[in-house]
C-alpha cells in the first residue's frame, strides 16, 4: 500500500500544480479524481499534467491545445479540414543519432526543407542516448539511488543547451517554460517510484516518452524559422495501439485513422514532425511502441497517410549484405524486397524493426534506408519486386541477398522413440517452452519425428532445460524420451533472398561452401516459402562460415589466407608474383590472396590483414620474429575473419612435409613443390591421400613433377575419362635436361654441371639431381597417383585399373642409375664435389662419344613401367630423331603410351626447371584452390 498511497499522492500534488499553471488548460490537464493507484487504470492517467501539448504556436486559425490526448469529444460544429492521403505525402524518420546535436537537427531541417513533395510527415526519436538516459533515471530512482536527482538535472541541461543553440528567443522561452514544467513532473514521478522501490510499466512509459516530444518540439521550430509552416504532433493523439502478451503492441488502424482525421482537422498542415515511439492505449493511456520503436511508427503513419515513400535516416550508406563489422567486403544493396528485409532484420540484421515492414508491405509503400552523414549515397530501397524480377530476368544477381548472424544461442535437443507418431508432442515441449517465457528463434525436426531441436537464447537454456526435464519425468524415466540435451555456445547464420525460391543448387552451393571452409553444422531449418536457410554452428566458427558463405554466392572476393613456408628462391619468386598479380586478381577475378605469414627456418613475418608484398624481404628483416612453425600456423589459420587458408611448402624439407597430415586434418589446404612428402614412406603417402578424400581440404601438388608443366593434371584427366595408362616416361627433371641438352660436343661434364649449377637449375645440392632422386621422387609419384586414381573410378573399369595399375613401390624399389661417381658419393660438402667432379669427366665423355658415333644422344629418364608393375631411372640412349632428342635449355619432356594414345604417344613438353617456371606452377596450384574455394571461373 505504500507504492498507492505514494503514487496516489504524487498525482494529486501534480494536479495542483498544474491547475494553476498559466500554460495550461486545467480542466484538460487533469479531469480526474485523485483515488487509489489500483484504479488508475480506469481513467486517463495520460491527461493528469505530464501529457501536455504544450500548446502549439497561437494563431487566429489554431487554438491553444494543452491536453497531451485530444479529447476525443472535439466541437463537431467546428469546420472539419479533409485529410489529404496518398503519393502526396512523403514520411522521413530520424532516429536518435540523426538528431544528436544542434547541428544534426539543423542539418535535419535541411533535408525537410530541400524535399519537394507536396507534404511531408516527419517522424523524430529522442536525441542521441536520451532514452537511455531516462531509463537509467527509472532505475535509478527504484534503486533507491539519490543520484536520480542529478541525472534529471543532466538531461534538463542537454535539452537547454541544445535549445539555445536552435531557437529564437520567444521560441526558446516557450520551450524552456514547457521544459522545465515536464522536468519538475518527472521528478514528482521518480519521487514516487523512489519511495515504492517498484516502478510500473505505466510509469516508465510515460518517463522515456518525453525525449521524442522534446526533440520534436525542436524540430518544429527550427523548420518554422525557415519559412516553413509546420505543426508537430504528439502521436499519443493518434496512434492507438493494443498491448499483447509477448511484450509488443498491434496498431488499432482503424481507430487511428479516425484521430489522425480529427487531428488534421485541427492542426492542417503540409509539414508535420511527429514524435516516435511512443502510442496510447485505446482508454488513452500512455504507452510506447517498445525499443527501437521509432521505425515502427515511421511505418504505421506511412500506412495512415498513404504515402508514397518512407524514408528512414539513419548512419549507414543502406543495407549490407552482412555485418560489415564482421565481412569487411560487405557491400550495399541497392534493393530488398519486403520478405528480405523481414527475414533480415529478424535476425539479427542492422535493417529495420522487424515489424516495420508489415504496414507499408499492405499498401505497397517503399521504405529506403538513407545516411544522414552522406547523402550522396542512395541508400537500399524495400519494395516489391517487380513482375520482371519475380519471373526472372536476365540479370545475373545472386539468389542470395544477404546474411544475418544471432550470436550467443543455444540448441535444445528433445528426442526419443516414443516421440514417433504421438500427437501433441511438439505441443507440450512448445508449451513448457512458453511458461518459461522463453523464445524459440529456429526450430528443426526430422521426418522420422524421433526428436525435435530448437534454439534459444543461451540466457535462457537453463530454464527450458529444466522446464522440459520437468515436464517428460515420467517419458524420461520410462525411456519413451532418451534425453533432453543442450548444446550450448552456438551461432544462427542465416541466408536470405528470396530468388533462392526459384533457384536449384543454392542449398548445396552454402552447404559447400561451409565444408569447404571446414565449418559443422548442427541443425538446419528452412521453410517451404525457401526465402531463408538456417543453420546452426559453433561460436567460434560463425565469423568464418560468414565469411565463407558470404565469398561463395559473390557479394565479396573469394579470400583466402596464405602461409609461405620457404621464402627462398622459389617462394621468393612466388612471393613476387603474387605481389604483381594481386590487383588484375581482385579486379577481374574476383581473389584475394592475403598472405598472412612468412617463414624460414630462422625468422618468420607475421600479420593480421595481410603482409604489404611490395616490400616483404625488408619487412622480414625489419620486424621479423625467431621462427616457430605451431606459432606461425596458429596465427596464419586462426584468423577467424578469414574463411579459408593454404599454406605452401617451397622447401625441400621433409620435416615441413611431415606435418602436412596434421595442416589438412585442421582444415587447412597445402600446395607444395616440395617432393618429400610423395615420395616418401608409401604408408604415409597413402594416409595422406585418403585424408584428403575424406574431408573437404584440398592438397595439390603439380610443381613437383615438370616444374610448371601440367603432368600431374593430364594423368589425372586421362584416368578420370577411362584411358588405362600402359608407360610413362620422361625427362621428369629440368637440371638433368639442361645438363644432357648441353653436354655434347668438347664440353666436359664437369663444366655443364657447375653452369647448371650458377643458372640456378640445380637443387641445393648437386648430388640430389645427379644421383637421380630427384627423377626417382617424380617416377614413384606418378607410380602412386596411378595407384589412387584407380580406385575412384565410378564404373566397373575402377576394379580393372586397380588390378592394372595399382603399383605401390617404395623409392628403395626403384632402381637408380646413379650419375655421382661412387668415389664421390661420400663428399662432405656440395663444394668439395663440384672440385672432384672434374676428375670423372672421361668417363661421361666416353659414353658421349659412343653414342654421338651411333648417331644417337645421351637422356636421363625415369621410366614407369605400369604393365610389369615396376619404375626405373637411368641414363638411355635416343635416336637424334626422337621426341626426347629434340630438347634444348631445361625443357621436360613426358611421354604417355595409353590405351588410347598406344600408337602414338601424347607428349607434354616444356620448361621443367627454373624459379620463374616452378613458381608459376604453384601460384597455378593457388589459384585452382580459389576456383574451388568458389571463385568465377
Amino acid at each position: 500500500m505504500a507504492f498507492t498511497s505514494s503514487i496516489s499522492s504524487s498525482l494529486c500534488k501534480l494536479s495542483s500544480q498544474n491547475a494553476h499553471s498559466p500554460d495550461y488548460n486545467s480542466n484538460k490537464i487533469f479531469n480526474s479524481r485523485c483515488g487509489p493507484f489500483s484504479s488508475l487504470h480506469q481513467f486517463p492517467i495520460c491527461k493528469m499534467g505530464y501529457g501536455c501539448q504544450w500548446g502549439r504556436r497561437k494563431s487566429s486559425s489554431t487554438p491553444l491545445i494543452s491536453a497531451s490526448l485530444m479529447d476525443v469529444s472535439l466541437d463537431k460544429s467546428k469546420e472539419k479540414v479533409q485529410l489529404p492521403k496518398g503519393d502526396i505525402w512523403s514520411v522521413h524518420k530520424f532516429g536518435g543519432t540523426c538528431v544528436g546535436t544542434s547541428e544534426r537537427i539543423k542539418n535535419v531541417a535541411e533535408i525537410i526543407v530541400g524535399d519537394d513533395s507536396e507534404r511531408k510527415l516527419v517522424v523524430v526519436s529522442a536525441m542521441s542516448k536520451v532514452t537511455d538516459m531516462m531509463y537509467d533515471l527509472i532505475y535509478k530512482a527504484q534503486s533507491r539511488d539519490d543520484s536520480y536527482l542529478s541525472a534529471v538535472d543532466d538531461v534538463l541541461e542537454k535539452h537547454i543547451l541544445t535549445a539555445h543553440d536552435l531557437l529564437d528567443e520567444d521560441d526558446l522561452d516557450i520551450f524552456s517554460s514547457r521544459l522545465h514544467h515536464d522536468i519538475n513532473e518527472i521528478k514528482e514521478m521518480l519521487r514516487a517510484i523512489y519511495i515504492a522501490g517498484h516502478a510500473t510499466e505505466l510509469f516508465s512509459d510515460i518517463i522515456v516518452g518525453h525525449g521524442e516530444l522534446w526533440s520534436a518540439q525542436m524540430l518544429s521550430s527550427v523548420i518554422r524559422k525557415k519559412g516553413v509552416d509546420c505543426q508537430w504532433m504528439d502521436t499519443r493523439d493518434v496512434l492507438i495501439v493494443n498491448p499483447t502478451s509477448a511484450n509488443q503492441v498491434d496498431p488499432d488502424f482503424v481507430e487511428s485513422e479516425m484521430r489522425l482525421k480529427k487531428w488534421f482537422s485541427q492542426s492542417p498542415s503540409k509539414t508535420i514532425v511527429a514524435t516516435g515511439f511512443i502510442a496510447s492505449t485505446p482508454q488513452n493511456i500512455p504507452t510506447t511502441l517498445k525499443r527501437d520503436g521509432s521505425d515502427f511508427s515511421a511505418a504505421i503513419m506511412g500506412a495512415l497517410f498513404r504515402a508514397g515513400q518512407v524514408t528512414i535516416w539513419t548512419d549507414v550508406d543502406g543495407v549490407y549484405s552482412a555485418d560489415p563489422k564482421k565481412v569487411a567486403d560487405a557491400v550495399i544493396l541497392n534493393k530488398l524486397s519486403y520478405q528480405e528485409a523481414w527475414e533480415m532484420s529478424y535476425f539479427g540484421a542492422n535493417v529495420l524493426h522487424p515489424r516495420t515492414i508489415i504496414p507499408v508491405m499492405q499498401y505497397d509503400i517503399p521504405i529506403v534506408i538513407r545516411n544522414i552523414l552522406n547523402l550522396s549515397a542512395p541508400g537500399t530501397m524495400i519494395c516489391r519486386p517487380s513482375i520482371d524480377e519475380n519471373e526472372g530476368s536476365q540479370h545475373l544477381d545472386s539468389p542470395v541477398k544477404g546474411f544475418a548472424t544471432i550470436d550467443n544461442v543455444a540448441l535444445v535437443n528433445v528426442e526419443g522413440t516414443g516421440m514417433a507418431g504421438v500427437p501433441g508432442t511438439a505441443s507440450a515441449i512448445f508449451s513448457a517452452v512458453k511458461d518459461v517465457g522463453a523464445n524459440v528463434i529456429m526450430i528443426s525436426q526430422a521426418s522420422s519425428e524421433h526428436s525435435v531441436c530448437f534454439a534459444v537464447p543461451e540466457k535462457e537454456v537453463e530454464a527450458v532445460a529444466g522446464a522440459l526435464q520437468s515436464r517428460f519425468r515420467q517419458a524420461l524415466d520410462a525411456g519413451r524420451l532418451s534425453q533432453v540435451a543442450v548444446v550450448p555456445n552456438c551461432s544462427i547464420l542465416a541466408t536470405v533472398g528470396q530468388k533462392m525460391a526459384s533457384t536449384p543448387g543454392v542449398s548445396a552451393s552454402l552447404f559447400s561452401a561451409l565444408a569447404k571452409a571446414n565449418v559443422n553444422i548442427r541443425a538446419i531449418a528452412q521453410g517451404c516459402s525457401e526465402y531463408n536457410i538456417t543453420v546452426v554452428v559453433k561460436r567460434e566458427d560463425c565469423i568464418r562460415a560468414l565469411k565463407a558463405v558470404h565469398s561463395r554466392f559473390y557479394l565479396s572476393r573469394t579470400t583466402i589466407a596464405m602461409g609461405i613456408v620457404g621464402p627462398g628462391l622459389i617462394g621468393g619468386t612466388l612471393l613476387d608474383q603474387l605481389r604483381d598479380q594481386a590487383a588484375v586478381l581482385k579486379e577481374d577475378f574476383n581473389i584475394d590472396l592475403r598472405v598472412m605469414g612468412i617463414t624460414g627456418s630462422n625468422t618468420m613475418l607475421l600479420s593480421d590483414s595481410g603482409i604489404d608484398l611490395s616490400r616483404w624481404r625488408e619487412l622480414v628483416k625489419e620486424e621479423g620474429e625467431v621462427a616457430d612453425m605451431q606459432k606461425f600456423i596458429n596465427r596464419v589459420h586462426g584468423n577467424h575473419f578469414i574463411p579459408n587458408t593454404v599454406l605452401v611448402d617451397c622447401t625441400a624439407d621433409s620435416n615441413v612435409a611431415s606435418h602436412y597430415y596434421e595442416w589438412l586434418r585442421k582444415g587447412i589446404h597445402v600446395i607444395t613443390p616440395n617432393k618429400k612428402a610423395n615420395s616418401g614412406p608409401l604408408d604415409q603417402y597413402l594416409k595422406l591421400r585418403a585424408l584428403q578424400r575424406e574431408s573437404y581440404t584440398h592438397y595439390f601438388y603439380e610443381a613437383t613433377v615438370g616444374a610448371g608443366l601440367p603432368i600431374i593434371s593430364t594423368l589425372r584427366g586421362l584416368l578420370e575419362t577411362g584411358d588405362k595408362i600402359l608407360r610413362i616416361e620422361g625427362i621428369f627433371s629440368g637440371t638433368l635436361s639442361y645438363i644432357f641438352n648441353n653436354f655434347k660436343g668438347t664440353r666436359s661434364f664437369s663444366e655443364v654441371v657447375s653452369e647448371a649449377k650458377q643458372a640456378g637449375y640445380t637443387e641445393p645440392d648437386p648430388r640430389d639431381d645427379l644421383s637421380g632422386t630427384d627423377v626417382a621422387r617424380k617416377g614413384g609419384k606418378i607410380v602412386w597417383l596411378l595407384c589412387w586414381l584407380s580406385v575412384i573410378q565410378l564404373t566397373n573399369q575402377v576394379i580393372i585399373l586397380a588390378r592394372e595399375s595399382s603399383l605401390k613401390l617404395e623409392l628403395s624399389d626403384t632402381p637408380v642409375q646413379s650419375l655421382v661417381p661412387e668415389p664421390l658419393r661420400a663428399a662432405a660438402s656440395a663444394e668439395e664435389f663440384m672440385q672432384q667432379l672434374p676428375q670423372y669427366d672421361k668417363d661421361m665423355a666416353k659414353q658421349l662419344q659412343d653414342a654421338e658415333d651411333a648417331g644417337e644422344v645421351l637422356r636421363y629418364v625415369g621410366v614407369v613401367d605400369v604393365i610389369n608393375q615396376k619404375g626405373l631411372v637411368e641414363l638411355r640412349r635416343y635416336k637424334k630423331d626422337h621426341p626426347f632428342a629434340q630438347l634444348s635449355g631445361s625443357d621436360n619432356i613426358i611421354a604417355f603410351t595409353t590405351a588410347r594414345y598406344k600408337n602414338q604417344p601424347l607428349i607434354v613438353r616444356g620448361p621443367g626447371a627454373g624459379a620463374q617456371v616452378t613458381a608459376g606452377g604453384i601460384f597455378s596450384d593457388v589459384l585452382r584452390l580459389a576456383s574451388y574455394l568458389g571463385a568465377p571461373s
